[in-house]
């Protein structure tokens, strides 16, 4: 199971993302591609970012600052947050982006967003966010009647690269996930579904791997050090925790576009 560190932009700075997403004021650093520097140091082999602004407002403010991590660090990143045209998916794959979800704009029009992953197949991700099993938009901003298990279902027959799934009842919370939901999602699916929203633990990440999930995005606990990112690999790789679904990892782009995942 993949570990993915997070690195939430906002004005451009490091930040925590709790309920409500993009009313987060806790800053964990100045520079995001120092904080993602520093996961890649710690071993980290892929980074998981997120445009706060550009989910709540579909612009890509923070552009500049995810291109720097890129450059920077030279590892894949899977980003999403405000990606809601084909002008804005080619801008990041022409920046050596490798992947990105697409959230808010799917929702609404689920039609494009299976365009889009026809036509860059193994590259888009369906970012669901869910609050208590109904999907929401706009950096969480919005709840709507949309239910996370029939959306998946509808969804996954076309080539999206997998699910970046989050509860976000449990998001920055450092209480655990919910099994319970994610392992719902993975008996509905047959896509990867990278598990993200209150990891804490290295119980909680050997947990997540028996039960199948591809990968899970951790920000708040290593961030404020309940959860070192060499623990959280060791507890990926376990062999007490062999996934009980053997799901294949989501491809990538057979050929990048120029230089080279709301």
């Amino acid at each position: 199971m993949q570990i993915w560190p997070a690195v939430n932009i906002r004005s451009g700075k490091c930040v925590r993302p709790m309920e409500g997403g993009c009313q987060s004021k806790t800053v964990y650093g100045h520079d995001p591609a120092d904080m993602a520097l520093r996961w890649v140091n710690d071993g980290a082999t892929q980074i998981h970012v997120v445009d706060i602004d550009g989910a709540r407002l579909g612009t890509s403010n923070n552009f500049e600052s995810i291109c720097k991590i890129a450059v920077e660090t030279q590892v894949p990143l899977q980003v999403g947050g405000g990606i809601r045209d084909e002008g804005q998916i080619e801008k990041y794959l022409n920046a050596g982006i490798q992947r990105l979800v697409l959230g808010t704009r799917a929702l609404r029009e689920p039609e494009w967003a299976i365009d889009m992953a026809e036509k860059y197949p193994n590259v888009i991700l369906l970012g669901l966010d869910s609050r208590v099993g109904m999907l929401a938009t706009d950096g969480w901003l919005e709840t709507t009647a949309i239910k996370l298990i029939k959306f998946a279902k509808d969804m996954t027959p076309y080539p999206f690269a997998g699910i970046v799934f989050t509860d976000i009842d449990k998001d920055g919370m450092l209480a655990g996930p919910n099994f319970i939901a994610k392992q719902q999602l993975l008996e509905t699916v047959d896509v990867p579904v990278i598990a993200s929203g209150g990891v804490t633990s290295a119980d909680d990440i050997k947990q997540l791997a028996t039960i199948g999930l591809s990968g899970c995005v951790i920000g708040r606990a290593l961030y404020e050090g309940k959860l070192t990112f060499q623990d959280a690999i060791k507890a990926a790789s376990s062999q007490s925790c062999s996934p009980v679904v053997n799901r294949q990892e989501p491809g990538a782009r057979s050929q990048e576009p120029g230089v080279s995942a709301t």
